[in-house]
């Protein structure tokens, strides 16, 4: 298939993706979105016919991953088959991959041999715990990430033991970090003309998502701990319960504390010692979580959300899925986007999250079956009809 641009930001930048499982294909699909040409690099079918560490082709997960992509089958344990994709890197500006740190030199396929015949090569690595150091050739996984990053520690409900989010927060900031890292390399390539490798892994992602929580331990050497629904240091922000469910409830500060006391007729919390600065409510925390719920237990959720919002006190509903994709204001901003797929048919898969007013992104091509597009790029670097038969033949393509 031809190549098709999802938007005009990136559709001068050409990308080979050998990456796999979800954060690299997490940092792929945000160049694919903005309109690089994407070209997956994948095994021929016959010696890996599951797929990428079993990654099943047609499903949610997949097909949402990787849209906006090419495909080609290579198999780079053959000599041909190397020569193949290093002359296709020759014709890159971007390649990514997240295997452990040693294998793509092994292979022979690392920046400082690719970047020998193509100097403005940029090169992206996502590894388990970087590139170098005692852990760099353990495998990576998110929640081992989670773990070790301190997430767990402070996510989940006092005494109950660590608990992981509900997404794969490591290998997404990966993603999304790598992906960044590589849009600067090739801001800074216009200027210097040279390119250059860079890498993240999950474990720094996971720390650099921490935030303050990972800087009330650097900078006051405090040890943040679980706190449930609870915020951390904004008190009261949680979740209360309603006559009919639940709502999040989100008061910072004294004066979203003030207009917080006068929306529930409550106004003399102002001034009792228990409640009348942050760090009495702090301390008092439990004492007036439950003063709140006997408030808010006697209306609905969504007459609160209004009460709330006419106050100025921030608030809002707590969805299972399906409510948040049914929010009207969801479908306002778009979050979908649908595609046809010549396999599965219609999909609504999850759209890009920033809007370029005048370069928008775009879900431009259902994600790709392998090797759609492997003799159409062979032929691009001059591969004729004969050697393409001859290729598939002997599984190098």
């Amino acid at each position: 298939m031809p190549y098709e641009p999802a938007a005009s930001v990136l559709e001068n930048v050409r990308v080979l993706d050998l990456t796999r499982v979800r954060s690299g294909p997490t940092a792929v699909r945000q160049l694919a979105d903005w309109g690089a040409d994407v070209i997956r690099i994948e095994q021929p079918e016959s010696l890996e016919p599951d797929g990428s560490l079993g990654a099943a082709r047609h499903t949610a997960d997949f097909q949402n991953l990787q849209r906006n992509k090419r495909s080609m089958t290579i198999n780079l344990k053959t000599d041909e088959g190397m020569a193949l994709f290093r002359k296709l890197a020759d014709t890159a500006d971007v390649v990514i991959e997240n295997f452990r740190p040693d294998v793509k030199t092994r292979l022979g396929i690392d920046y400082a041999t690719l970047s020998k015949s193509n100097a403005r090569l940029i090169y992206a690595s996502i590894s388990g715990f970087g590139q170098t150091g005692p852990y760099a050739k353990r495998p990576g996984f998110d929640q081992i990430a989670q773990g070790m990053g301190g997430l767990m520690s402070i996510t989940g409900v006092p005494g109950e033991g660590p608990m992981r989010v509900g997404i794969p927060i490591a290998d997404l900031c990966a993603g999304h970090f790598c992906a960044q890292g590589i849009l600067l390399a090739l801001y800074e390539r216009e200027r210097s003309g040279k390119g250059q490798w860079l890498h993240t892994s999950l474990l720094q992602a996971m720390i650099a998502m921490l935030d303050f929580q990972a800087a009330r331990w650097t900078v006051s050497e405090q040890v943040p701990t679980q706190a449930g629904n609870n915020h951390p240091t904004s008190i009261p922000t949680g979740v209360f319960q309603t006559k009919d469910g639940h709502i999040n409830i989100a008061v910072a500060g004294e004066a979203t504390w003030a207009r917080f006391c006068k929306s529930i007729d409550k106004e003399q919390w102002q001034d009792h010692p228990d409640f009348n600065n942050a760090e009495q409510r702090s301390k008092n925390r439990d004492q007036l979580n439950e003063l709140i719920n006997e408030v808010t237990v006697t209306n609905s959720s969504n007459d609160w959300i209004a009460i709330f919002g006419e106050a100025g006190v921030p608030s809002g509903p707590i969805y299972t899925i399906d409510k948040t994709f049914d929010d009207p204001q969801v479908k306002h901003l778009k979050m979908c986007a649908d595609i046809k797929s010549e396999v599965m048919g219609d999909l609504s898969l999850i759209a890009q999250p920033v809007v370029l007013e005048r370069t928008p992104s775009s879900i431009k091509v259902a994600p790709p079956e392998r090797g759609n597009a492997t003799e159409e790029i062979l032929s691009e670097l001059g591969v004729n009809a004969d050697e393409f038969s001859r290729m598939r033949d002997e599984q190098i393509i």
